[in-house]
């Protein structure tokens, strides 16, 4: 799904978002709920970039990447964490592109996630290639998630991959009678 955002860009550079995890949910200008696999997931593009919900029977996550005034921790490279019965991991990288390639790979990015049903991407006034977009799947037992963050006048793409799923353990790595 594509949507126009009817606010002001707020987060004008990629050091300005700010990650975190467990956040109450947020005003959000667009949200895209979705089930996949008996887990319930809110996508949400916010004024200051994006916030996804999840919730299943092991419980919930929230994570936020977004411009949040007075919260200092920076967008890390990568996160793993425990999250009750699951395990989180969050990677980000910040690409740097000159102006022809960053509005190839922008528009690249919205037709693949406007295309896409559990897809919702928002496009911000002023240009075509000031976007946060969110695509979400479920894939051997986890939930993933993908998101870009397009800032077209200093030719950044801050690109975030996640992944929620249930906890391996050891005894379900080896094989059986071992």
């Amino acid at each position: 799904m594509l949507t126009t955002l009817n606010t002001s860009y707020t987060d004008t550079r990629a050091a300005d978002l700010a990650w975190a995890l467990g956040r109450e949910p947020l005003p959000a200008l667009a949200t895209l709920d979705l089930e996949l696999s008996g887990a319930k997931i809110q996508l949400r593009l916010l004024g200051a970039s994006h916030q996804v919900l999840l919730e299943e029977d092991q419980g919930s996550c929230s994570e936020t990447v977004a411009c949040m005034p007075g919260f200092s921790t920076p967008l890390p490279l990568g996160v793993a964490r425990r999250v009750g019965d699951w395990d989180y991991e969050f990677a980000a990288r910040v690409e740097l592109l000159s102006p022809n390639s960053f509005a190839g790979r922008a528009q690249e990015l919205l037709a693949l996630v406007a295309d896409h049903p559990n897809g919702l991407a928002g496009v911000f006034p002023g240009s075509p290639h000031a976007f946060t977009a969110l695509l979400a799947r479920r894939s051997e037992g986890a939930v993933h998630w993908r998101t870009w963050h397009a800032y077209p006048q200093d030719g950044q793409l801050v690109a975030t991959r996640t992944r929620v799923g249930a906890r391996v353990t050891a005894e379900q790595l080896s094989p059986s009678g071992a």
